[in-house]
């Protein structure tokens, strides 16, 4: 494990590849589960207030469930998620004229109508985050339809903390950051 502020980081998040193959797994994560992608509570309002923006980006289908259910829901133990369709992909999900799956959200964010990119669930992906009493628990995923994912990965020689600088960067800060690389890179030295 390695320890950094009020985080306790796994050390597959060092030691494990991974860069994603959308052409390999056509944006399953956006389809695939139990859930939507969790939300955190600061995300809600965020959600709500872009609807108008993203509306142009969403299928008939996930605009007709959020007129139906709202922005978000809570589950059973109280957290936060993105609503789905039908029980199969997240309402913010469209497909492309490859028929991969791919975020509507953050559509309207490449395209410039945003300045939110999407939740940091998703953009962490593998990383799932657990809130312990004290520390934040950053854990890598394993998931059998990013078998792919792993495998590129691999072959690049890319470990998750380096495929997920950038939202590491967006939810821990530059700081943390390389305080993570500092510590990932002394206990290679240590090996």
């Amino acid at each position: 494990m390695i320890l950094i502020d009020d985080t306790v980081i796994s050390e597959d998040v060092a030691d494990e590849f991974f860069v994603c193959d959308l052409s390999k797994c056509k944006g399953a994560c956006c389809v695939e589960g139990d859930l939507g992608a969790p939300l955190e509570e600061d995300e809600l309002a965020i959600i709500e207030s872009i609807q108008e923006q993203i509306a142009p980006y969403l299928s008939e289908e996930g605009k007709a469930v959020i007129e139906k259910v709202g922005t978000w829901v809570k589950d059973e133990d109280g957290d936060f998620s993105t609503p789905v369709i039908e029980g199969r992909e997240c309402v913010y999900a469209i497909y492309d004229d490859k028929k991969y799956l791919k975020c509507g959200i953050e559509q309207a964010f490449f395209d410039g109508k945003i300045d939110f990119r999407k939740p940091i669930s998703c953009h962490l992906y593998p990383i799932r985050i657990a809130k312990l009493a004290e520390y934040q628990a950053l854990n890598y995923d394993r998931w059998s339809i990013c078998s792919d994912a792993c495998s590129h990965g691999k072959q690049l020689g890319v470990p998750i903390y380096k495929f997920l600088k950038e939202p590491l960067i967006r939810k821990f800060g530059d700081k943390w950051y390389s305080e993570l690389e500092k510590e990932i890179e002394e206990r290679k030295e240590e090996k």
